[in-house]
């Protein structure tokens, strides 16, 4: 599914949000209770008063459904990943949508667990991802090669970061629903 494509189905719908800050936003709801219904999600993407066409609502469905498929895998072959820009896009443009999926996946999780009782090492990685929405994404224009290549492996290291933080959190998250299930 193409970052694009999802790009326009905001810019056409005057969303405020981005893909991204959407993707994150579903993988937040999805990470807190993974049989979330999309309609919720759809929800909270588009002012009321937008009416969005059924082409665009199924492709934002198949994002949705794709993101839970991912992170339900079985197989534990963490083929999650964060819903961005491409490498090619400047560095500014993956930084802000990094910030972008950081604020939605909090909105997300906020959405779905109003309580502040967070399980296990859950609270720790949502304070370093709260760290994340404060990043500056102005990159000077006239960097050397080195310093691209250091925001290049930057960017990686922190994606990377946030894939392995959604799986520890809907692991942290799964454990305690099933002690609480347990416990019934």
């Amino acid at each position: 599914m193409a970052y694009q494509t999802i790009s326009n189905i905001f810019s056409k719908n005057e969303s405020d949000l981005t893909a991204s800050e959407a993707h994150g936003l579903a993988t937040g709801m999805l990470c807190i209770e993974n049989k979330t219904e999309v309609t919720s999600w759809l929800a909270e993407l588009f002012p009321e008063d937008v009416t969005v066409i059924e082409e665009d609502k199924t492709i934002l469905v198949s994002l949705f459904e794709q993101t839970r498929n991912l992170l339900n895998e079985e197989d534990n072959s963490f083929s999650y990943d964060l819903f961005l820009p491409g490498d090619d896009e400047d560095i500014s443009i993956q930084l802000d949508a990094i910030r972008h999926w950081c604020e939605g996946f909090l909105f997300g999780v906020g959405y779905s667990n109003s309580s502040s009782n967070w399980p296990g090492e859950t609270g720790e990685v949502m304070k370093d991802i709260v760290e994340f929405t404060k990043m500056d994404s102005e990159v000077e224009d006239d960097m050397d090669e080195d310093e691209k290549e250091a925001y290049d492996s930057g960017v990686i290291e922190i994606q990377e970061y946030l894939r392995v933080a959604v799986l520890t959190i809907r692991d942290q998250f799964l454990e305690a629903s099933n002690g609480q299930q347990s416990n019934n």
